[in-house]
C-alpha cells in the first residue's frame, strides 16, 4: 500500500485516487480571512463505484441512511472546523476513515423468540383485573 493510501484497517485502505477533495471558502465567521482563503475542505467518495470495498461492506454502507449520502452513493464530507487547510483535510479524511470503519461491525441477527404460555396468561389476567377496575367506576343510575 502506497503511503498515501487511507488506510481503514490493516487489510483495507482506499487509494488516494479515489477520493475528491475540493478546498472551497469556509462560511461562517473569521474576519476577512475567510473571504480571502479557500481553507474548506468537500471530501466525495463514490461507495457505490469503488473497487477497494468488499461487496458486503459496500451494500451496508450505501443502506445507512446518512444524509450524507447522495442517491448515486458518494458520500460527501464537508470539513470546516478548523483555520487551515491542511488540518481541515486531515479532518475529512478521519471522517471517512470512522465512517467506513463504522460500517466494518456486522450487525448481530435478531432471533425470534414467542412468549410463553405463562406470560400469555399474565398479560390477559392484567387485562382483565383493569377491565373491573374501569367497570367499577360506572354508575347506572338511568331512573
Amino acid at each position: 500500500m502506497p503511503a498515501d493510501d487511507l488506510v481503514i484497517y490493516p487489510g483495507l485502505a482506499i487509494p488516494d485516487a479515489e477520493i475528491v477533495e475540493r478546498f472551497v471558502r469556509a462560511s461562517g465567521a473569521g474576519g476577512q480571512n475567510v473571504n480571502k482563503v479557500s481553507s474548506a475542505v468537500e471530501l466525495r467518495f463514490d461507495i457505490a463505484g469503488s473497487p477497494s470495498l468488499p461487496e458486503p461492506l459496500r451494500a451496508r454502507l450505501l443502506a445507512r441512511r446518512d444524509r450524507r449520502l447522495t442517491d448515486e452513493g458518494v458520500l460527501v464530507i464537508d470539513a470546516q472546523r478548523f483555520r487551515t487547510q491542511d488540518r481541515n483535510r486531515q479532518d475529512a479524511r478521519e471522517r471517512l476513515a470512522a465512517f467506513i470503519a463504522a460500517g466494518l461491525v456486522v450487525p448481530k441477527r435478531r432471533i425470534e423468540t414467542k412468549p410463553t404460555r405463562a406470560s400469555k396468561q399474565r398479560r390477559l389476567q392484567g387485562k382483565r383485573e383493569r377491565s373491573e377496575v374501569k367497570r367499577g367506576r360506572t354508575t347506572r343510575n338511568w331512573d
